[in-house]
């Protein structure tokens, strides 16, 4: 098991084409949010654009977006259709333009169209983040979502804590154990979120980020790792560093968000403030 330390990240930052244009950093698809959530999509979507990646573009539930729209003016906004085909066809077209995808968080499990759209990024998006909502969604019929996975040519990025993890992998015990089983039988880098956070990768290698930090713990914290691992796929980078860096640098921002507000205080609204200096902690530019 390797520690992950900034070191460790510093030579895995995706280079800045001095030339380059919006495009050449990568486009990110955010599925996220839902009437009662509208937060997890800012969270996530935020995340995503202070990644680095040119563009972010949401698609949800219109019920959703306007929260985006008000904190969140640099996000491409595109809302669902009722029609669950038309929504099929439209996301399709919004994967073409996207190099990374994420969905689940705060999503409404309840609603067929997450599972249409959860199960199109599995089937055809180049990098995908599946995160929160949407792996229940995959725990509630593994039968059919596991065998997809293991087809896809790039793996994707699941990122449970551990009672998701408990409920997709149906085991109590051993889960970094299981973590690494599931990882090499699906084809997953598996991020298992806790007070330290253990990285399953699909060949058998294993990391962990042991800085705990109880402020943290509190709704929104994974949502906002979501955004900024697709943000960091997006920019070419493969699934297993994306996983790695993403989690180091986020656990750098709860750093100097407890140094700034302390634990108790400190939100997982205030972690992307951090971002600009939780990079500089990596040695990235």
């Amino acid at each position: 098991m390797v520690r992950v330390t900034n070191d460790l990240v510093r030579d895995m930052c995706p280079q800045r084409d001095e030339k380059g244009h919006k495009g050449t950093f990568g486009t990110v698809l955010v599925t996220a949010g839902s009437g009662t959530m509208s937060g997890a999509l800012c969270l996530c979507t935020g995340a995503a654009l202070r990644s680095g990646a040119g563009l972010v573009r949401t698609f949800t539930r219109r019920g959703a977006l306007l929260a985006t729209r008000i904190n969140l003016p640099c996000a491409l906004l595109s809302a669902f259709e009722e029609d669950r085909s038309l929504n099929i066809k439209e996301g399709r077209k919004l994967l073409l333009k996207a190099a990374s995808a994420a969905i689940g968080p705060g999503i409404d499990t309840e609603d067929k169209r997450y599972a249409d759209i959860l199960e199109l990024y599995i089937r055809e998006a180049k990098n995908l983040v599946i995160d929160a909502g949407a792996i229940t969604i995959l725990s509630k019929n593994r039968e059919f979502y596991f065998p997809l996975l293991k087809e896809r040519e790039v793996p994707v990025v699941l990122t449970p804590h551990i009672g998701e993890f408990k409920r997709l992998s149906g085991k109590e015990t051993d889960l970094e154990a299981e973590a690494l089983k599931m990882a090499e039988e699906i084809n997953a880098v598996i991020v298992l979120k806790s007070s330290t956070t253990f990285i399953a990768s699909p060949d058998g290698e294993s990391y962990i980020v042991d800085n705990e930090n109880s402020g943290m713990a509190k709704g929104g914290s994974g949502d906002v790792l979501t955004g900024l691992t697709a943000g960091l796929l997006a920019q070419g980078m493969s699934p297993i560093n994306a996983a790695i860096s993403a989690v180091r640098i986020h656990s750098n921002c709860g750093i100097l968000a407890r140094e700034k507000y302390g634990e108790r205080a400190m939100l997982p609204s205030d972690l992307p403030e951090f971002l600009p200096e939780s990079y500089k902690m990596a040695g990235w530019k």
